[in-house]
């Protein structure tokens, strides 16, 4: 009863809504800081979309990279950010927590017969807006990169901007991709990685070189976050 209860689409947007609500309260309350600035300026001087990218862990706190950059690139403001969460109701649920950020929700999935959801993103793409991915969602394994991130900025002729977050007040949830669930009152960072083209015919090649910038991105965060004074990291 209780687990029908839970799955029932009111409670979905109830929880929704207080989890929504308790993100931007803590990216209200939280000091930012972005590392890697010029490798967003590179392409909004020019006002190139291209795919953002981060593990599925760091989903939380990733809204807040939009509000970050709509404020330091002005020229690009009218960037219209569109995120791929999966079908599933995991997926849906996802989708109506972030909505709340100026954010386009696009259901499909970049495998498991993602032809649909990489035709979309293209179309955005095409048109100018920027696309995020979280290579290893919706449920791993735990920082492996589908192919389909590299097949789509091969297809689009964009770049890959490897970013992550990190707060010094955060719990670590024991989800199957830890993910971290941010704390209000603490400091943020968030970190965009130098880009990465895919050449047509080397997407399978390109999969370990994203892998790669994703977690270094992730070990900038975590080491930013390590040196701030205060930090506060739990498990639950």
């Amino acid at each position: 009863m209780l687990r029908k209860l839970i799955r029932h689409p009111a409670t979905q947007a109830a929880l929704a809504w207080v989890l929504g609500s308790y993100l931007g309260f803590c990216y209200r309350t939280t000091r930012w800081s972005m590392a890697g600035h010029e490798n967003v300026a590179a392409h909004a001087a020019i006002g190139e979309p291209m795919i953002i990218a981060f593990w599925h862990e760091r989903l939380p706190m990733m809204p807040m990279l939009w509000t970050k950059v709509r404020a330091e690139f002005p020229a690009v403001a009218h960037w219209q950010p569109h995120v791929l969460v999966s079908q599933h109701r995991d997926g849906r649920f996802i989708g109506d927590v972030v909505a709340r950020f100026r954010l386009v929700m696009l259901h499909g999935s970049t495998s498991r017969g993602g032809a649909a959801g990489l035709r979309a993103m293209i179309k955005v793409l095409r048109e100018g807006s920027p696309v995020a991915i979280t290579p290893d969602g919706p449920r791993g394994p735990r920082r492996k990169a589908a192919e389909g991130v590299a097949q789509l900025a091969a297809l689009g002729d964009v770049a890959i901007l490897p970013t992550a977050a990190a707060t010094t007040r955060h719990r670590l949830l024991p989800s199957w991709d830890r993910m971290m669930l941010p704390l209000p009152f603490g400091r943020g960072v968030l970190v965009c990685g130098p880009s990465i083209r895919v050449a047509r015919g080397d997407t399978a090649g390109a999969v370990s070189a994203i892998e790669a910038a994703l977690n270094a991105a992730c070990d900038t965060a975590d080491a930013w976050a390590a040196a701030k004074p205060g930090i506060e990291t739990r498990r639950v």
